[in-house]
């Protein structure tokens, strides 16, 4: 990282408090400016946005069994604010996950899924900051947690190099799944961002469940929407340094292993429709955040375009899943 983030990160400790002259180590981070200070983890925020507010209201509510790290220090201003917390043993998941024999493995989804059954009986007790670009489905007024998502797809049938048919039989399958969903407005809470580069392993335990910016009152099968994408396709969920090594050949057995130790998740009526149309909403989310700008033939296979035009055509990972098929890398 650059000197500037090195002297952002040092003013985060001389306002918190600690010493500033400390031994600075940059780890890899997607969305943030990560740094281990001693025994401490400073995260900056670079974006205009309340990611790191949201976690710090959330954090001191969360159960104890999820392992989040005791905040030292929040300060600084939206866009440029700073989250301070104490240091916990072990790596993320996603690292230690190719070494691992298959007992540990099999051992670290069952401490996972008994982690997020304790989140997931959790009614979330603060008011959290919107999220930036927020999801697309979720309650409201009329009782149509699909409204929204119907709403950018009428925006989405403009966008360049998208043709508008593909938008509009998307929004057919929409209207004709969204009773589905109903009712949505569950008060528990959702990690909302569940891929093992958000959960950290010692060897022997898992230690935490880190990250949680998309944490939002929600049905807690919502977790299985990120959870399943990231064993379809590890490598878009991972530092880049590390990609190469995050293989999907990996993951094929973890959705059935998870599901065998946390059942209900699997178990919601129409459960298919549901997970198909959370897919959709990531998916839309992110073409408009990220419209192509090229013909879906010219785009990468991974583009949230060709995403939902391969569930349109019955062959997304969610599809191949339902099958028992292996996912394409």
């Amino acid at each position: 990282m650059s000197a500037l983030a090195e002297a952002r990160a040092r003013a985060a400790l001389a306002e918190a408090g600690l010493s500033s002259d400390v031994t600075l180590v940059p780890l890899r981070s997607v969305t943030n400016e990560v740094w281990v200070a001693g025994e401490h983890i400073v995260r900056l925020n670079r974006r205009v946005d309340h990611r790191l507010e949201r976690e710090a209201l959330l954090a001191p509510f969360l159960p104890q069994e999820l392992g989040y790290p005791p905040i030292v220090h929040y300060g600084g201003e939206i866009g440029a604010d700073h989250l301070i917390v104490r240091r916990v043993p072990g790596r993320v998941l996603s690292q230690c996950w190719p070494q691992m024999s298959p007992a540990d493995r099999q051992e670290a989804i069952k401490q996972l899924a008994a982690m997020l059954r304790s989140l997931h009986g959790f009614v979330c007790p603060v008011e959290l900051p919107p999220i930036e670009a927020p999801p697309l489905l979720g309650s409201n007024p009329l009782g149509q947690p699909a409204a929204t998502l119907l709403a950018a797809l009428d925006e989405a049938q403009h966008l360049a190099h998208v043709d508008p048919g593909v938008m509009i039989e998307t929004r057919n399958l929409v209207i004709s799944t969204a009773a589905a969903l109903e009712p949505f407005n569950a008060p528990t809470l959702v990690h909302g961002d569940l891929h093992f580069d958000n959960v950290l392993w010692d060897g022997r335990r898992v230690t935490a469940i880190l990250d949680w910016k998309w944490a939002r009152p929600a049905p807690p099968d919502l977790e299985l929407d990120v959870f399943l994408r990231y064993c379809a396709f590890p490598f878009l969920h991972v530092a880049e340094h590390f990609r190469n090594q995050a293989r999907t050949a990996d993951y094929v057995d973890v959705p059935f292993v998870f599901a065998d130790y946390y059942p209900e998740l699997f178990s919601m009526p129409r459960q298919f429709d549901r997970m198909r149309l959370y897919s959709i909403a990531y998916d839309v989310r992110e073409l408009l955040l990220f419209p192509p700008p090229v013909s879906a033939e010219q785009l990468s296979d991974h583009h949230p375009y060709n995403r939902l035009r391969r569930t349109l055509g019955g062959q997304s990972y969610l599809d191949l899943l339902a099958q028992g098929a292996s996912v394409p890398a």
